[in-house]
Protein backbone atom coordinates (compact mmCIF):
# COMPACT_ATOMS: atom_id res chain seq x y z
CA UNK A 1 0.00 0.00 0.00
CA UNK A 2 1.32 3.44 -0.93
CA UNK A 3 0.49 5.95 1.78
CA UNK A 4 0.83 9.59 2.68
CA UNK A 5 -0.03 11.46 5.85
CA UNK A 6 -0.54 14.84 4.17
CA UNK A 7 -1.27 16.39 0.83
CA UNK A 8 0.03 16.16 -1.85
CA UNK A 9 0.53 12.45 -2.60
CA UNK A 10 3.10 10.83 -4.88
CA UNK A 11 2.66 7.18 -5.85
CA UNK A 12 5.74 5.78 -7.55
CA UNK A 13 4.79 3.11 -10.09
CA UNK A 14 7.64 0.89 -8.89
CA UNK A 15 5.97 0.79 -5.46
CA UNK A 16 2.77 -0.83 -6.80
CA UNK A 17 1.88 -3.98 -4.86
CA UNK A 18 0.81 -5.90 -7.98
CA UNK A 19 2.61 -5.37 -11.28
CA UNK A 20 0.19 -7.58 -13.22
CA UNK A 21 1.78 -8.05 -16.64
CA UNK A 22 3.83 -4.86 -16.39
CA UNK A 23 7.59 -5.07 -15.81
CA UNK A 24 9.76 -2.96 -13.53
CA UNK A 25 12.39 -1.16 -15.60
CA UNK A 26 15.11 0.48 -13.54
CA UNK A 27 17.83 0.66 -16.21
CA UNK A 28 17.42 4.34 -17.01
CA UNK A 29 16.96 5.89 -13.58
CA UNK A 30 20.10 7.99 -14.00
CA UNK A 31 19.02 9.44 -17.36
CA UNK A 32 15.26 10.00 -16.95
CA UNK A 33 14.86 10.30 -13.20
CA UNK A 34 13.26 7.14 -11.84
CA UNK A 35 12.48 3.45 -12.32
CA UNK A 36 9.13 2.87 -14.01
CA UNK A 37 6.57 0.22 -14.94
CA UNK A 38 6.38 -0.81 -18.60
CA UNK A 39 3.71 -2.79 -20.47
CA UNK A 40 6.05 -5.05 -22.44
CA UNK A 41 3.56 -7.32 -24.19
CA UNK A 42 4.98 -7.50 -27.74
CA UNK A 43 1.69 -6.29 -29.16
CA UNK A 44 -0.64 -8.05 -26.71
CA UNK A 45 -2.02 -5.79 -23.93
CA UNK A 46 -0.75 -6.95 -20.55
CA UNK A 47 -2.67 -7.51 -17.32
CA UNK A 48 -3.44 -4.49 -15.13
CA UNK A 49 -1.02 -3.23 -12.49
CA UNK A 50 -2.76 -2.35 -9.22
CA UNK A 51 -2.10 -0.84 -5.83
CA UNK A 52 -3.88 1.07 -3.08
CA UNK A 53 -3.18 4.63 -2.00
CA UNK A 54 -4.16 6.05 1.39
CA UNK A 55 -6.03 9.34 0.90
CA UNK A 56 -5.49 11.36 4.10
CA UNK A 57 -8.29 13.90 3.68
CA UNK A 58 -11.59 13.97 1.81
CA UNK A 59 -11.12 16.58 -0.93
CA UNK A 60 -10.96 17.27 -4.67
CA UNK A 61 -7.65 16.24 -6.20
CA UNK A 62 -5.92 17.08 -9.46
CA UNK A 63 -4.29 13.93 -10.83
CA UNK A 64 -1.10 13.91 -12.90
CA UNK A 65 0.74 10.96 -14.45
CA UNK A 66 4.38 10.99 -15.53
CA UNK A 67 4.54 9.02 -18.77
CA UNK A 68 6.41 8.95 -22.07
CA UNK A 69 5.25 8.95 -25.67
CA UNK A 70 8.14 6.82 -26.90
CA UNK A 71 7.37 7.23 -30.62
CA UNK A 72 5.87 10.71 -31.06
CA UNK A 73 3.31 10.91 -33.83
CA UNK A 74 2.41 7.23 -33.49
CA UNK A 75 1.81 6.74 -29.73
CA UNK A 76 2.37 2.95 -29.57
CA UNK A 77 2.50 2.76 -25.76
CA UNK A 78 -0.84 4.05 -24.48
CA UNK A 79 -2.57 3.28 -21.20
CA UNK A 80 -5.30 4.59 -18.91
CA UNK A 81 -5.51 5.20 -15.17
CA UNK A 82 -8.41 4.12 -13.00
CA UNK A 83 -8.79 5.74 -9.58
CA UNK A 84 -11.35 3.94 -7.48
CA UNK A 85 -14.28 3.37 -9.84
CA UNK A 86 -13.35 6.22 -12.19
CA UNK A 87 -11.30 5.69 -15.37
CA UNK A 88 -9.87 8.95 -16.67
CA UNK A 89 -10.53 9.67 -20.34
CA UNK A 90 -6.90 10.61 -20.98
CA UNK A 91 -4.81 8.05 -22.84
CA UNK A 92 -1.37 8.51 -21.36
CA UNK A 93 1.71 8.12 -23.56
CA UNK A 94 0.07 9.92 -26.50
CA UNK A 95 1.09 13.56 -26.10
CA UNK A 96 4.10 13.63 -28.49
CA UNK A 97 6.44 14.34 -25.58
CA UNK A 98 9.32 12.58 -23.90
CA UNK A 99 9.01 11.94 -20.16
CA UNK A 100 6.56 14.51 -18.83
CA UNK A 101 3.68 15.00 -16.41
CA UNK A 102 0.31 14.58 -18.15
CA UNK A 103 -2.85 15.89 -16.56
CA UNK A 104 -5.43 13.14 -16.07
CA UNK A 105 -8.34 14.98 -14.51
CA UNK A 106 -9.90 16.15 -11.27
CA UNK A 107 -11.64 13.81 -8.87
CA UNK A 108 -13.19 13.95 -5.42
CA UNK A 109 -11.81 11.27 -3.12
CA UNK A 110 -12.88 10.23 0.35
CA UNK A 111 -10.34 9.73 3.10
CA UNK A 112 -9.09 6.15 3.31
CA UNK A 113 -7.85 3.52 0.90
CA UNK A 114 -8.42 4.03 -2.84
CA UNK A 115 -7.48 1.52 -5.54
CA UNK A 116 -5.30 2.55 -8.48
CA UNK A 117 -5.19 0.60 -11.75
CA UNK A 118 -2.87 0.99 -14.75
CA UNK A 119 -4.64 -0.45 -17.81
CA UNK A 120 -2.53 -1.15 -20.90
CA UNK A 121 -4.16 -0.46 -24.27
CA UNK A 122 -1.57 -1.71 -26.77
CA UNK A 123 1.00 -4.17 -25.42
CA UNK A 124 3.71 -2.00 -26.94
CA UNK A 125 5.74 -0.67 -24.03
CA UNK A 126 3.54 1.97 -22.47
CA UNK A 127 5.37 3.29 -19.44
CA UNK A 128 4.35 4.96 -16.19
CA UNK A 129 6.79 6.56 -13.77
CA UNK A 130 4.49 7.99 -11.08
CA UNK A 131 1.03 9.30 -10.19
CA UNK A 132 0.60 12.61 -8.37
CA UNK A 133 -2.44 13.81 -6.40
CA UNK A 134 -2.69 17.45 -5.38
CA UNK A 135 -5.36 19.91 -4.31
CA UNK A 136 -3.54 22.56 -6.37
CA UNK A 137 -3.70 22.77 -10.16
CA UNK A 138 0.05 22.72 -10.82
CA UNK A 139 2.23 20.07 -12.46
CA UNK A 140 5.09 18.74 -10.30
CA UNK A 141 8.79 19.08 -11.20
CA UNK A 142 9.87 17.06 -14.22
CA UNK A 143 13.28 15.64 -15.15
CA UNK A 144 16.11 14.06 -13.21
CA UNK A 145 17.97 17.09 -11.88
CA UNK A 146 18.77 17.67 -8.22
CA UNK A 147 15.64 19.77 -7.67
CA UNK A 148 13.30 17.08 -9.04
CA UNK A 149 14.96 14.35 -6.98
CA UNK A 150 14.87 16.50 -3.84
CA UNK A 151 11.15 17.09 -4.43
CA UNK A 152 10.52 13.36 -4.67
CA UNK A 153 12.46 12.63 -1.49
CA UNK A 154 10.62 15.34 0.40
CA UNK A 155 7.14 14.31 -0.70
CA UNK A 156 7.87 10.63 0.02
CA UNK A 157 9.25 11.41 3.46
CA UNK A 158 12.76 10.20 2.65
CA UNK A 159 15.96 11.57 4.13
CA UNK A 160 17.63 14.33 2.14
CA UNK A 161 21.00 12.65 2.76
CA UNK A 162 21.95 8.97 2.31
CA UNK A 163 21.85 7.01 5.56
CA UNK A 164 24.76 4.86 6.73
CA UNK A 165 24.59 1.55 4.86
CA UNK A 166 27.59 -0.01 6.55
CA UNK A 167 31.36 -0.31 6.27
CA UNK A 168 32.91 -3.21 4.37
CA UNK A 169 36.32 -4.51 3.43
CA UNK A 170 35.34 -4.60 -0.24
CA UNK A 171 32.41 -3.14 -2.18
CA UNK A 172 31.83 -4.55 -5.67
CA UNK A 173 29.72 -2.80 -8.31
CA UNK A 174 27.91 -4.87 -10.92
CA UNK A 175 26.15 -8.21 -11.07
CA UNK A 176 27.80 -10.01 -13.97
CA UNK A 177 29.97 -13.11 -13.92
CA UNK A 178 33.20 -11.18 -13.09
CA UNK A 179 31.57 -9.51 -10.08
CA UNK A 180 30.15 -12.82 -8.82
CA UNK A 181 33.54 -14.53 -9.03
CA UNK A 182 35.27 -11.54 -7.45
CA UNK A 183 32.76 -11.36 -4.60
CA UNK A 184 32.98 -15.07 -3.83
CA UNK A 185 36.77 -15.05 -3.92
CA UNK A 186 36.99 -12.12 -1.51
CA UNK A 187 34.33 -13.55 0.80
CA UNK A 188 36.02 -16.96 0.91
CA UNK A 189 39.22 -15.19 1.93
CA UNK A 190 37.41 -13.75 4.94
CA UNK A 191 36.69 -10.29 3.57
CA UNK A 192 33.36 -8.68 4.43
CA UNK A 193 31.95 -7.72 1.04
CA UNK A 194 28.94 -5.92 -0.40
CA UNK A 195 27.87 -6.50 -4.00
CA UNK A 196 25.63 -3.83 -5.56
CA UNK A 197 23.56 -4.71 -8.64
CA UNK A 198 20.94 -2.45 -10.24
CA UNK A 199 18.87 -5.33 -11.59
CA UNK A 200 16.75 -7.84 -9.61
CA UNK A 201 18.93 -10.77 -10.76
CA UNK A 202 22.61 -11.61 -11.06
CA UNK A 203 24.40 -12.62 -14.24
CA UNK A 204 24.80 -9.42 -16.26
CA UNK A 205 24.78 -10.23 -19.96
CA UNK A 206 24.52 -13.91 -18.94
CA UNK A 207 21.44 -13.37 -16.76
CA UNK A 208 17.95 -14.69 -17.43
CA UNK A 209 17.01 -11.15 -18.52
CA UNK A 210 19.45 -11.26 -21.46
CA UNK A 211 20.78 -14.78 -22.00
CA UNK A 212 24.31 -14.59 -23.40
CA UNK A 213 26.84 -17.33 -22.73
CA UNK A 214 28.30 -18.62 -20.45
CA UNK A 215 24.87 -19.22 -18.96
CA UNK A 216 21.39 -17.77 -18.88
CA UNK A 217 20.32 -19.35 -15.59
CA UNK A 218 21.55 -19.07 -12.02
CA UNK A 219 24.47 -21.45 -11.54
CA UNK A 220 26.08 -22.78 -8.36
CA UNK A 221 28.27 -19.68 -7.91
CA UNK A 222 25.20 -17.45 -7.87
CA UNK A 223 23.42 -19.77 -5.45
CA UNK A 224 26.41 -19.80 -3.11
CA UNK A 225 26.71 -16.03 -3.19
CA UNK A 226 23.02 -15.45 -2.54
CA UNK A 227 22.37 -18.16 0.02
CA UNK A 228 25.53 -19.61 1.48
CA UNK A 229 28.21 -16.97 1.92
CA UNK A 230 28.00 -15.35 5.34
CA UNK A 231 30.59 -12.68 4.51
CA UNK A 232 28.58 -11.42 1.52
CA UNK A 233 25.84 -8.80 1.48
CA UNK A 234 24.12 -8.83 -1.92
CA UNK A 235 22.12 -5.68 -2.70
CA UNK A 236 19.97 -6.42 -5.73
CA UNK A 237 17.83 -3.66 -7.20
CA UNK A 238 20.15 -0.85 -6.07
CA UNK A 239 21.51 1.89 -8.33
CA UNK A 240 24.87 3.57 -7.68
CA UNK A 241 24.41 7.30 -8.19
CA UNK A 242 27.43 8.98 -6.56
CA UNK A 243 30.93 8.39 -5.23
CA UNK A 244 32.91 10.43 -2.71
CA UNK A 245 36.67 10.89 -2.72
CA UNK A 246 39.17 12.28 -0.24
CA UNK A 247 42.68 13.15 -1.40
CA UNK A 248 42.13 11.26 -4.68
CA UNK A 249 41.01 8.19 -2.78
CA UNK A 250 37.48 6.85 -3.12
CA UNK A 251 35.95 6.47 0.34
CA UNK A 252 32.25 5.78 -0.20
CA UNK A 253 29.47 5.32 -2.72
CA UNK A 254 25.79 6.26 -2.57
CA UNK A 255 23.13 3.80 -3.70
CA UNK A 256 19.35 4.01 -4.18
CA UNK A 257 16.82 1.20 -3.67
CA UNK A 258 14.80 0.68 -6.86
CA UNK A 259 11.47 -0.02 -5.16
CA UNK A 260 11.55 2.31 -2.15
CA UNK A 261 13.83 5.17 -3.25
CA UNK A 262 15.74 4.74 0.05
CA UNK A 263 19.30 6.07 -0.29
CA UNK A 264 22.25 4.73 1.66
CA UNK A 265 26.02 5.17 1.78
CA UNK A 266 28.50 2.30 1.69
CA UNK A 267 32.08 2.78 2.89
CA UNK A 268 34.96 0.41 2.24
CA UNK A 269 38.72 0.00 2.15
CA UNK A 270 38.51 -1.17 -1.48
CA UNK A 271 36.04 -0.67 -4.33
CA UNK A 272 35.97 -2.96 -7.37
CA UNK A 273 34.11 -1.82 -10.47
CA UNK A 274 32.58 -4.68 -12.46
CA UNK A 275 29.80 -2.55 -13.93
CA UNK A 276 31.18 -2.82 -17.45
CA UNK A 277 30.63 0.93 -17.74
CA UNK A 278 33.50 2.30 -15.62
CA UNK A 279 30.72 3.74 -13.48
CA UNK A 280 32.78 4.53 -10.38
CA UNK A 281 35.46 6.16 -12.47
CA UNK A 282 32.79 8.22 -14.17
CA UNK A 283 31.72 9.56 -10.76
CA UNK A 284 35.15 9.77 -9.11
CA UNK A 285 37.13 11.33 -11.94
CA UNK A 286 39.39 8.38 -12.70
CA UNK A 287 41.38 8.31 -15.92
CA UNK A 288 39.42 6.43 -18.58
CA UNK A 289 39.49 5.71 -22.29
CA UNK A 290 36.35 6.08 -24.40
CA UNK A 291 35.73 4.85 -27.92
CA UNK A 292 38.60 4.02 -30.28
CA UNK A 293 42.20 5.12 -29.88
CA UNK A 294 44.15 5.96 -33.03
CA UNK A 295 46.43 3.42 -34.65
CA UNK A 296 49.54 5.37 -33.68
CA UNK A 297 48.60 5.95 -30.03
CA UNK A 298 49.37 2.37 -28.97
CA UNK A 299 50.77 0.93 -32.21
CA UNK A 300 47.73 -1.25 -32.91
CA UNK A 301 47.28 -2.33 -36.57
CA UNK A 302 43.54 -3.03 -36.12
CA UNK A 303 42.84 0.44 -34.73
CA UNK A 304 41.50 3.22 -36.99
CA UNK A 305 43.88 5.83 -38.36
CA UNK A 306 42.12 8.55 -36.38
CA UNK A 307 40.68 8.22 -32.88
CA UNK A 308 36.92 8.42 -32.50
CA UNK A 309 34.15 8.10 -29.95
CA UNK A 310 32.60 5.15 -31.76
CA UNK A 311 32.04 2.25 -29.37
CA UNK A 312 30.28 -1.11 -29.10
CA UNK A 313 26.52 -0.85 -29.40
CA UNK A 314 23.73 -2.68 -27.60
CA UNK A 315 21.71 -5.71 -28.68
CA UNK A 316 18.16 -6.70 -27.74
CA UNK A 317 17.66 -10.47 -27.87
CA UNK A 318 14.46 -12.08 -29.13
CA UNK A 319 12.94 -15.40 -30.12
CA UNK A 320 10.02 -16.39 -32.38
CA UNK A 321 7.95 -19.56 -32.62
CA UNK A 322 5.28 -21.08 -34.85
CA UNK A 323 1.82 -21.57 -33.37
CA UNK A 324 -0.63 -24.20 -34.60
CA UNK A 325 -3.20 -21.57 -35.55
CA UNK A 326 -2.84 -18.15 -37.23
CA UNK A 327 -1.63 -15.42 -34.88
CA UNK A 328 -2.50 -11.81 -35.75
CA UNK A 329 -0.01 -8.99 -35.27
CA UNK A 330 -1.02 -5.32 -35.11
CA UNK A 331 -0.03 -2.84 -37.78
CA UNK A 332 3.22 -1.19 -36.66
CA UNK A 333 4.12 1.62 -39.09
CA UNK A 334 6.13 3.25 -36.30
CA UNK A 335 8.34 0.12 -36.19
CA UNK A 336 8.57 -0.38 -39.95
CA UNK A 337 9.79 3.22 -40.05
CA UNK A 338 13.02 1.89 -38.48
CA UNK A 339 13.13 -1.61 -39.99
CA UNK A 340 12.30 -0.32 -43.50
CA UNK A 341 12.01 -3.41 -45.72
CA UNK A 342 14.29 -5.61 -43.62
CA UNK A 343 12.65 -9.03 -43.30
CA UNK A 344 15.14 -11.48 -41.82
CA UNK A 345 14.66 -12.67 -38.23
CA UNK A 346 17.92 -14.62 -38.03
CA UNK A 347 20.19 -14.14 -35.03
CA UNK A 348 17.72 -15.28 -32.38
CA UNK A 349 18.34 -16.42 -28.83
CA UNK A 350 17.40 -20.09 -29.17
CA UNK A 351 17.33 -20.48 -25.40
CA UNK A 352 19.20 -18.85 -22.52
CA UNK A 353 22.90 -19.30 -23.25
CA UNK A 354 22.44 -20.30 -26.90
CA UNK A 355 22.38 -17.39 -29.35
CA UNK A 356 22.94 -17.10 -33.14
CA UNK A 357 19.79 -19.05 -33.99
CA UNK A 358 18.20 -19.29 -37.42
CA UNK A 359 15.00 -17.35 -37.93
CA UNK A 360 12.22 -16.88 -40.48
CA UNK A 361 12.85 -14.57 -43.41
CA UNK A 362 10.88 -13.43 -46.42
CA UNK A 363 12.56 -15.27 -49.29
CA UNK A 364 10.56 -13.41 -51.93
CA UNK A 365 12.00 -10.10 -50.82
CA UNK A 366 15.58 -11.33 -50.78
CA UNK A 367 15.34 -12.99 -54.18
CA UNK A 368 14.45 -9.63 -55.68
CA UNK A 369 16.32 -7.08 -53.60
CA UNK A 370 19.34 -8.73 -52.06
CA UNK A 371 22.82 -7.89 -53.21
CA UNK A 372 25.78 -10.21 -52.69
CA UNK A 373 27.25 -10.09 -49.19
CA UNK A 374 30.34 -11.61 -47.71
CA UNK A 375 29.71 -15.11 -46.44
CA UNK A 376 30.26 -14.30 -42.78
CA UNK A 377 27.75 -11.44 -42.93
CA UNK A 378 25.05 -13.81 -44.17
CA UNK A 379 25.24 -15.87 -40.99
CA UNK A 380 22.38 -15.57 -38.43
CA UNK A 381 24.45 -13.95 -35.70
CA UNK A 382 22.75 -12.30 -32.76
CA UNK A 383 25.22 -9.45 -32.47
CA UNK A 384 24.44 -8.31 -36.01
CA UNK A 385 21.41 -6.63 -34.38
CA UNK A 386 23.30 -3.71 -32.84
CA UNK A 387 22.67 -0.01 -32.37
CA UNK A 388 23.96 2.97 -30.41
CA UNK A 389 27.60 3.00 -31.46
CA UNK A 390 27.58 6.74 -32.16
CA UNK A 391 25.48 7.79 -29.14
CA UNK A 392 26.30 8.62 -25.53
CA UNK A 393 25.45 5.33 -23.78
CA UNK A 394 25.08 7.00 -20.39
CA UNK A 395 22.31 9.36 -21.48
CA UNK A 396 20.78 7.59 -24.49
CA UNK A 397 20.32 4.06 -23.17
CA UNK A 398 16.53 4.17 -23.31
CA UNK A 399 16.50 5.48 -26.87
CA UNK A 400 18.98 2.80 -27.95
CA UNK A 401 16.85 0.03 -26.45
CA UNK A 402 13.67 1.48 -27.94
CA UNK A 403 15.20 1.79 -31.40
CA UNK A 404 16.14 -1.90 -31.33
CA UNK A 405 12.62 -2.84 -30.22
CA UNK A 406 11.21 -0.93 -33.17
CA UNK A 407 13.62 -2.72 -35.51
CA UNK A 408 12.57 -6.14 -34.21
CA UNK A 409 8.84 -5.42 -34.31
CA UNK A 410 9.16 -3.90 -37.78
CA UNK A 411 11.17 -6.79 -39.23
CA UNK A 412 8.73 -9.26 -37.66
CA UNK A 413 5.80 -7.44 -39.25
CA UNK A 414 7.56 -7.44 -42.63
CA UNK A 415 8.12 -11.20 -42.54
CA UNK A 416 4.47 -11.90 -41.73
CA UNK A 417 3.20 -9.54 -44.43
CA UNK A 418 5.56 -10.72 -47.16
CA UNK A 419 4.94 -14.42 -46.47
CA UNK A 420 1.35 -14.42 -45.13
CA UNK A 421 0.65 -18.10 -45.80
CA UNK A 422 3.92 -19.58 -44.62
CA UNK A 423 4.13 -17.42 -41.49
CA UNK A 424 0.49 -16.98 -40.51
CA UNK A 425 1.24 -18.74 -37.22
CA UNK A 426 4.48 -16.88 -36.51
CA UNK A 427 4.52 -15.14 -33.14
CA UNK A 428 7.03 -13.48 -30.85
CA UNK A 429 7.85 -15.98 -28.13
CA UNK A 430 10.09 -13.62 -26.15
CA UNK A 431 11.70 -10.21 -26.60
CA UNK A 432 14.10 -8.84 -24.01
CA UNK A 433 13.59 -5.35 -22.63
CA UNK A 434 17.07 -5.28 -21.06
CA UNK A 435 19.71 -4.85 -23.75
CA UNK A 436 23.03 -6.68 -23.82
CA UNK A 437 25.78 -4.08 -23.66
CA UNK A 438 29.20 -3.99 -25.25
CA UNK A 439 32.10 -2.05 -23.81
CA UNK A 440 32.48 1.67 -24.36
CA UNK A 441 34.54 3.15 -21.51
CA UNK A 442 37.63 1.52 -20.01
CA UNK A 443 39.80 2.46 -17.09
CA UNK A 444 43.33 3.58 -17.83
CA UNK A 445 45.70 1.68 -15.58
CA UNK A 446 49.43 1.82 -15.03
CA UNK A 447 49.65 -0.31 -18.15
CA UNK A 448 47.31 -0.39 -21.16
CA UNK A 449 47.08 -3.88 -22.61
CA UNK A 450 47.45 -3.49 -26.37
CA UNK A 451 46.80 -5.53 -29.48
CA UNK A 452 50.53 -6.17 -29.86
CA UNK A 453 50.87 -7.30 -26.22
CA UNK A 454 48.32 -9.97 -27.06
CA UNK A 455 49.72 -10.92 -30.46
CA UNK A 456 53.32 -11.04 -29.21
CA UNK A 457 52.45 -12.74 -25.89
CA UNK A 458 54.26 -10.08 -23.87
CA UNK A 459 55.56 -11.52 -20.61
CA UNK A 460 54.70 -9.38 -17.57
CA UNK A 461 56.41 -9.76 -14.18
CA UNK A 462 53.09 -8.92 -12.53
CA UNK A 463 50.95 -11.26 -14.67
CA UNK A 464 47.91 -12.42 -12.70
CA UNK A 465 45.80 -14.38 -15.19
CA UNK A 466 45.81 -15.81 -18.69
CA UNK A 467 43.12 -15.13 -21.25
CA UNK A 468 42.20 -16.54 -24.64
CA UNK A 469 39.82 -15.73 -27.43
CA UNK A 470 39.79 -13.81 -30.65
CA UNK A 471 39.63 -10.16 -31.58
CA UNK A 472 35.92 -9.64 -32.27
CA UNK A 473 35.40 -6.38 -34.12
CA UNK A 474 31.96 -4.94 -34.85
CA UNK A 475 31.85 -2.26 -37.55
CA UNK A 476 28.73 -0.06 -37.39
CA UNK A 477 27.21 1.98 -40.15
CA UNK A 478 25.07 -0.18 -42.40
CA UNK A 479 24.03 2.30 -45.06
CA UNK A 480 20.36 1.29 -45.00
CA UNK A 481 19.63 -0.54 -41.74
CA UNK A 482 21.21 1.41 -38.89
CA UNK A 483 20.28 -1.32 -36.38
CA UNK A 484 22.61 -3.77 -38.16
CA UNK A 485 26.41 -3.89 -38.15
CA UNK A 486 28.03 -3.11 -41.48
CA UNK A 487 30.79 -5.67 -41.08
CA UNK A 488 32.30 -8.05 -38.56
CA UNK A 489 35.81 -9.39 -38.10
CA UNK A 490 36.83 -12.45 -36.10
CA UNK A 491 40.62 -12.59 -35.77
CA UNK A 492 41.74 -15.70 -33.88
CA UNK A 493 45.41 -14.65 -33.90
CA UNK A 494 47.51 -17.75 -33.16
CA UNK A 495 44.87 -19.14 -30.83
CA UNK A 496 47.20 -19.17 -27.83
CA UNK A 497 46.53 -17.68 -24.39
CA UNK A 498 48.09 -14.39 -23.38
CA UNK A 499 48.97 -12.77 -20.05
CA UNK A 500 47.04 -10.01 -18.32
CA UNK A 501 49.09 -7.98 -15.87
CA UNK A 502 48.10 -6.45 -12.55
CA UNK A 503 49.08 -3.02 -13.86
CA UNK A 504 45.94 -2.69 -15.93
CA UNK A 505 43.76 -2.66 -12.80
CA UNK A 506 45.73 0.04 -10.94
CA UNK A 507 43.66 3.07 -11.87
CA UNK A 508 45.24 6.42 -12.65
CA UNK A 509 44.33 9.39 -10.40
CA UNK A 510 42.09 7.45 -8.01
CA UNK A 511 43.28 5.02 -5.35
CA UNK A 512 41.32 2.32 -3.51
CA UNK A 513 39.49 1.43 -6.72
CA UNK A 514 40.07 -1.56 -8.99
CA UNK A 515 38.24 -2.88 -12.01
CA UNK A 516 37.69 -6.36 -13.35
CA UNK A 517 37.34 -6.95 -17.10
Amino acid sequence: MASSSSRPILVEAESFTNFGGWVLDSQFDLEMGSPYLMAHGNGCPVADATTMVDIPTTDCYYVWVRAKDWVPGHHPGRFTLKVGDTTFATEFGANDRDWSWEFGGKIRLAAGGTNLTLHDLTGFNGRCDAIYFSTEDAAPPNGNDDAARAWRRQIRGLSDQPVDGGTFDVVIIGGGIPSIVTALTAARLGQRIALVQDRPVLGGNASVEIGLRPRGVCGPLVDELLDGELNATVLLGHTVFAAATTNSSIVSIDIRDTRTGWESRLSAAMFIDCSGRALLGHYAGAETLFGEESRDEYGEPLAPVKKSKVHHGNTVFFRTRMADLPVPFPSVPWAVEVAKDFANLGGQLVKPGVENGEGPFASSQYEVKSKPVRRRMARPLTHFWEYGQYLDPYMNGEHIRDHLLRAIYGAFSNVKKLEPLEYAGLELDWVAYVAAQGEFRRYKGDHVLTEMDIRNHTQFPDAVVKNGGAFCLHYPGDAKYNFRVKDWEWDERDGKDYDICHGIVDIWRISRIRHII
